[in-house]
């Protein structure tokens, strides 16, 4: 039975390989418009008669075109409003821009007529009830009379893009209604299925803008006064796959409130220099050679498979993304950085309860240890429960953060989910089929030492002697923690919060050049003029735009003068406020991504611990978050969309790491007997120091190279990162477990709760040990 598994194990980690390098050969990635670059398209928003184009209505279009936008495919883009009327739209790596314009910049009215009857006449304007006379796209030269609209996009839930193969029509797009909505729908077609067969009323007109494109009739299968229901319609007309998803983008983001016009349209540099993105790759290589020799060192043979196991691990997840279309943006690669830590960690959970059950004696009063085989599986099948638990919390977060969130949010969950599914994969199938080989070979079983199983390692060995009791004073790290929370809250209340451009506006400069100047180069000048956080790129045309926060006529001279040294003369071609590129619905989306996330890990680890340990877990979290933020404040750095996506990556990694202590306390409840639950605790945080920090150190490498050589771009994202991994290593000790004792004392399980056994009260005195003498 065992080699049959080892068989498909095989087998099926062989074909995933496969399949990723051929995908990762064949397929190019999609680079986000912080990577790449791509189209930009300056939209100004027009009165309508009944609408005034002011700043309301243009929040409210750009929204609307946000959601258009992500219908088309472009994941991430980059929307801001510019003065009253104009709204900036950035699209990643777009290959035909002009097509995107027409949608984008398309007002998308999208109304449901009955059919009234036919007219030779021209093209009439609507009347005031909404009557109109349209051409009719059945017969070239006819025109439909229409009643007044019984139905409005506004009701339209969803369109898709389908094609029809049953009945023929090629592609249409299917569209599905609200509640209400749905019943009008019935009426409607209720009606004209009242209608004769050849009487044009039995046909109802579905138009976008001033157009007809559908006016199917009424099936004889449709009853009368009942009509359609379900809550679908079909929209047919001999549509290309283009046209049908474009249309179903149309209908699906909504309809303007204002009419636009495309008034500029040009091609963008990405806002991340070419030089800034080879440092970045750069440090991310170094950092990982880092983390892989560090586990080499550490764990040897079993640490050099983990290696080429993480090396898989970071081809599977690159062709997941690139054969998803998925967006790599700055913010998505957070999602990698913490993915690769769980990768680690899987790893190092793995061999460090090898290395345990490697320790142990074979039998009572037998000093024999186990086989080198046995033990690694053991340690594959106990380490297996902490890895899922801790996959599936950040799962459920990533998730729920594509479902709910948009822009670089969404791109954070998605790569995420990639990266933890990749990471399973590379762990708990790859690296266990290459240790498996190795310890069947009879030179590496006759060496243990070879294999890093033989020895606990330095830590361990420490610890074993002496078991620190760290919970015994859990009260003062609780009042410790409490203190630091209250230095963050400080510095929130009297320095500030410094949110970025994207989050609060500011002031955008296009120049025209007198010679083509690189955005490295130019970024380059502008910090050096004072203004670390401003937004450079470069545009066709010798064009540089630089994005601050509001600024005084005085700051835009110092930063055109600093331009004028590396680009020669500049002309100003536009001058301009604009809103922030992370509007105020992405913030609601984000947060409200993030507060069902958390409320879902909640769930999730009260229903596989209890309600005690996973409030201790979400407390530690939030601390973590809290710290970072008020790290952040006294330090006086902005925050972004880079920021968040690094705060996000705290989350998980804190998350992670306290759920894998708790699952170590829970295994341990259920054979403690009588043990105190001090005790237990003291002993489960001793157990899992090691793993704790060796993944630090692998997550460490990683961090520190891109704070080093990342440049300027990365370094506020590194600094999150270190203080989130750092702080969640600390959290996990001195916070989660301390709340989880004291929620524990105040809300005690009933006897036998578990399989643990009576859990004594941590007021009793008595205390076990083991046959080392050390206090377990």
């Amino acid at each position: 039975m065992s080699s049959r598994a080892t068989f498909w194990r095989a087998l099926i980690a062989l074909a995933v390989v496969a399949v990723s390098l051929y995908v990762a050969l064949t397929t190019p990635a999609r680079l986000g418009l912080d990577l790449r670059g791509g189209t930009r398209i300056v939209l100004e928003t027009r009165d309508s008669p009944t609408v005034t184009a002011d700043r309301e209505a243009t929040d409210r279009a750009m929204e609307v075109l946000r959601r258009r936008v992500d219908g088309l495919g472009v994941t991430e883009p980059s929307l801001a409003r510019s003065g009253e009327r104009r709204i900036i739209v950035e699209l990643p790596g777009l290959k035909d821009p002009r097509e995107a314009a027409k949608v984008v910049g398309r007002t998308a009215q999208l109304t449901f007529h009955p059919v009234t009857g036919t007219s030779e006449g021209p093209v009439g304007p609507p009347g005031k009830d909404g009557a109109r006379v349209l051409a009719d796209p059945d017969a070239p030269g006819q025109f439909l009379r229409l009643g007044p609209p019984a139905l409005t996009g506004d009701g339209v839930e969803d369109a898709e893009a389908v094609l029809d193969t049953l009945e023929g029509r090629g592609w249409t797009v299917d569209l599905s209604f609200r509640d209400d909505a749905a019943k009008q729908w019935a009426r409607l077609t209720g009606e004209a299925a009242c209608a004769a067969p050849a009487d044009p009323a039995r046909r109802v007109a579905i138009v976008l803008d001033d157009a007809v494109v559908s006016a199917p009739g009424m099936q004889s299968s449709v009853p009368c006064g009942a009509g359609i229901t379900g809550g679908s319609a079909q929209i047919t007309g001999g549509f290309t796959p283009d046209e049908a998803r474009d249309l179903a983008a149309l209908v699906k983001g909504g309809a303007l409130p204002v009419p636009v016009t495309t008034v500029e349209q040009s091609t963008v540099g990405p806002t991340l220099g070419a030089e800034a993105v080879r440092a970045s790759a750069a440090a991310a290589v170094i950092g990982l050679l880092c983390t892989g020799l560090f586990v080499i060192v550490v764990y040897r043979l079993l640490g050099l498979l983990a290696t080429v196991a993480l090396a898989l691990y970071g081809l599977i997840s690159y062709a997941a993304v690139v054969a998803l279309g998925a967006t790599l943006t700055l913010p998505g690669l957070a999602g990698f950085v913490l993915a690769i830590g769980i990768a680690v960690d899987a790893n190092v959970l793995v061999f460090e309860r090898a290395r345990e059950e490697f320790a142990r004696p074979k039998g009572r009063g037998s000093a024999r240890r186990r086989d080198l085989k046995s033990s690694l599986r053991t340690g594959f099948s106990k380490a297996w429960s902490a890895v899922a638990d801790s996959n599936i919390t950040t799962l459920l977060a990533a998730g729920l953060l594509f479902v709910f969130a948009t822009g670089p949010v969404k791109g954070f969950g998605v790569t995420l989910a990639i990266g933890v599914l990749a990471s399973m994969v590379s762990a708990m199938l790859i690296t266990r089929l290459l240790a498996e080989w190795a310890l069947s070979v009879p030179y590496v079983r006759r060496r243990p030492e070879l294999t890093g199983m033989a020895g606990p390692g330095r830590l361990r060995e420490r610890l074993a002697r002496r078991t620190p009791r760290l919970m015994r004073h859990r009260r003062r790290w609780l009042g410790i923690c409490s203190g630091l929370l209250l230095l963050a809250v400080a510095g929130i209340g009297v320095r500030g919060v410094e949110f970025g451009v994207e989050f609060t506006g500011g002031r955008v400069v296009q120049y025209t050049a007198e010679r083509s100047v690189d955005a490295d180069t130019a970024r380059e000048a502008v910090v050096g003029a004072g203004f670390p956080d401003a937004v450079v790129q470069s545009t066709d045309d010798n064009g540089i735009s630089v994005r601050t926060k509001e600024s005084g006529d005085d700051e835009q001279e110092r930063i055109r003068g600093a331009l004028d040294d590396v680009a020669g003369q500049l002309t100003v071609e536009r001058d301009d406020l604009i809103g922030p590129s992370l509007g105020s619905e992405l913030r609601l989306y984000a947060l409200i991504a993030l507060g069902v996330a958390v409320a879902a890990q909640l769930l999730y680890l009260s229903v596989r611990f209890r309600w005690t340990f996973a409030t201790a877990a979400v407390v530690a979290m939030t601390q973590d978050v809290a710290l970072v933020v008020g790290l952040f404040a006294w330090l006086g750095k902005p925050m972004d969309s880079v920021f968040l996506a690094a705060l996000l990556t705290v989350v998980g990694y804190s998350v992670n790491d306290t759920v894998v202590v708790l699952d170590r306390l829970r295994e341990l409840r259920r054979a403690g007997g009588s043990i105190p639950l001090e005790s237990l605790a003291d002993r489960a945080v001793a157990q899992t120091l090691p793993r704790t920090v060796n993944t630090g150190m692998g997550a460490l490498f990683v961090l520190v190279a891109l704070a080093v050589l990342g440049g300027d771009s990365l370094t506020d994202f590194s600094i999150a990162l270190l203080a989130g991994v750092v702080l969640g290593m600390a959290s996990t000790v001195f916070t989660a477990m301390p709340v989880a004792l004291v929620l524990q004392s105040r809300y005690p399980e009933s006897r036998g709760a578990g399989g643990a056994g009576r859990v004594k009260p941590a007021k009793e005195r008595g205390r076990a040990r083991d046959h080392s003498g050390a206090v377990v």
